[in-house]
């Protein structure tokens, strides 16, 4: 068995192309692609924010002084509207056709006088499904007028400090946290950390898989191997093991990678948030987070393996281990929904019971007692998948199909 896992591992180290997508695309094009979409997000959002925007303003005679204050408004040019103001589609027109970003219609019933005038409500024309900020824009404005406007009624009123806050929120609800802080953070990206590790587990298997069984077939090699004074269970259990190492590498070389270029693309920015997420787990908690994907590991292993070894080709291989992906991913997602927790038949769901283990392991708040029975109930099923791999390989009519 360990002539066959050192042949295998070998062999994959010298595989460029495998080495290429167990390594370097983890350690520079996943973070690269991550970093160049949060980089691009965010000098959209700042273009969005800062972009001159051309609009017009129907009833300006109502608020002047309003008007004056949208003027000074940075990147903010007053058009004139040459259009009937009174018709509200050749307003909507106008926005459609480009020729204003936005109109903003100002009631008549704008006043000071706020206990008298009403709600003033304000309508905005615009195509909200562009990226802009036109509504942050204006409430900047409109924030402070409201502001005054309160101030001055309450003053008429002969109301105090104490008055104003109590009739503007008469009712608060406080909230009174009793999750310390390891629990509030593993419940916010706890979900998502088995999400993560379980994909780039199955992901970094995948190659290699194809290559050891469907690989050796296309090569002819595979009938030299069996030719050996070595028994077909080793050769099985030999390469199980590559696929399962790959696997477990792959997976953490990418968290290692993406922690590390996360810092860099911060620019300092996610230290805070990296050393705290670290502080808040404890160090057998990360070792049982990492022992809980061996068998996870292995059944990807198991299956991958013997999917190749049915598979006449490297192609066919590929094309059986494709839909793996939506296989994990599902039960994974059931983990992550609110509400979701490691009780009742939940316990049982094979892959969603590892998950949410995890995410209890992560938040602190893991019944250890509960997390030896899933691990023992994985290890069951990892196990038979192995066994069936192992009978699937001494199947002749399943090697030389």
């Amino acid at each position: 068995m360990w002539m066959i896992f050192k042949k295998e591992i070998l062999e994959l180290l010298r595989d460029r192309k495998t080495l290429f997508f167990m390594v370097a695309l983890p350690i520079v094009v996943f973070p690269v692609l991550f970093g160049g979409v949060i980089y691009f997000t965010s000098q959209a959002m700042e273009e969005a924010q800062t972009k001159s925007l051309s609009y017009a303003i129907v009833g300006q005679e109502y608020a002047p002084e309003l008007v004056e204050k949208f003027q000074e408004v940075d990147n903010l040019a007053l058009q004139t509207l040459d259009v009937d103001a009174s018709d509200e589609e050749a307003l909507k027109a106008q926005i459609k056709a480009g020729s204003l970003d936005f109109i903003i219609a100002i009631p008549d019933n704008f006043s000071p006088l706020i206990e008298k005038s009403g709600q003033i409500v304000f309508k905005i024309y615009l195509n909200d499904a562009e990226l802009n900020s036109v509504q942050q824009r204006l409430n900047d404005v409109i924030d402070e007028f409201e502001t005054q406007f309160q101030r001055d009624a309450f003053s008429r009123l002969g109301m105090d400090e104490s008055q104003q806050v109590t009739l503007l929120d008469p009712m608060v609800l406080e909230k009174v946290n009793v999750a310390d802080k390891r629990e509030s953070v593993g419940a916010t990206i706890g979900g998502m950390i088995p999400y993560i590790l379980f994909i780039l587990c199955l992901q970094g298997a995948m190659l290699p898989a194809a290559d050891i069984g469907a690989g050796e077939k296309e090569r002819g090699t595979l009938e030299t191997l069996l030719l050996s004074p070595i028994s077909r269970t080793d050769i099985v259990l030999g390469k199980f093991l590559t696929i399962a190492t790959a696997g477990v590498v792959s997976a953490l070389v990418t968290v290692l990678s993406m922690a590390v270029w996360g810092v860099i693309l911060a620019q300092g920015m996610a230290i805070e948030f990296v050393s705290s997420f670290i502080a808040s787990i404890g160090t057998i908690d990360v070792m049982l987070v990492f022992l809980m994907l061996v068998p996870i590991v292995s059944m990807f292993a198991a299956i991958l393996l013997s999917l190749s070894i049915y598979a006449r080709s490297y192609k066919e291989a590929q094309g059986y281990m494709t839909p793996l992906v939506f296989a994990v991913i599902v039960p994974v997602l059931i983990a992550a929904v609110p509400g979701i927790e490691l009780k009742g038949i939940w316990a049982w769901v094979p892959l969603t019971n590892v998950a949410l283990a995890i995410k209890e392991l992560i938040k602190g708040t893991m019944d250890y007692v509960q997390l030896f029975a899933i691990f023992c109930s994985s290890v069951l099923i990892a196990g038979a998948l192995i066994a069936f791999c192992v009978y699937w390989f001494n199947k002749e009519k399943v090697l030389f199909r």
